[in-house]
């Protein structure tokens, strides 16, 4: 039984523009399809491989949480887990498209290395996260492409 849950998007970026914004903790209130993350407190301004930063978060009550950057590929990958050792993972590929550089953005909740993760289902945090997964995506599309400068295709 998997004991993880994952969507993808195709965001129409480059990865290393897609992959700034997930390693700046400062944008991930901007992106986070849960409602739960209130804002950076602490840690440094770009992710890296063991980087450690605090969020401020909200889900029931005011909280905050220290995570640990445990997978890390420049422009490829990068995984984070807190006390409770479930990761949360942001794999990028590069896909071909007539529209230009474009990235296949797959995010995955992945409770396997929780040691209380045989209870997630019935807590309700699968279906919780499968939600905010989705949500997370459409708001880093939104976010990136609102970025970009685009010119028109030349026919």
């Amino acid at each position: 039984m998997s004991r993880s849950v994952s969507a993808s998007i195709v965001v129409r970026a480059d990865p290393a523009t897609i992959f700034d914004v997930l390693v700046d903790p400062s944008q991930h209130r901007l992106i986070d399809g849960s409602g739960s993350v209130k804002g950076r407190l602490a840690g440094p301004p770009r992710l890296y491989l063991g980087a450690t930063f605090s969020m401020r978060m909200h889900w029931a009550a005011p909280y905050v949480v220290k995570n640990t950057v445990c997978e890390y590929d420049e422009d490829a990958l990068i995984a984070w887990r807190h006390f409770a050792r479930h990761v949360w993972r942001y794999r990028l590929e590069p896909v071909e498209s007539a529209d230009g550089p474009s990235t296949r953005v797959t995010e995955t909740f992945d409770w396997a290395p929780a040691p209380l993760g045989f209870a997630y289902g019935r807590l309700g945090l699968v279906s919780r996260n499968t939600a905010a997964i989705d949500a997370t995506l459409q708001l880093l599309k939104v976010l990136v492409e609102s970025r970009q400068v685009r010119t028109p295709a030349r026919r």
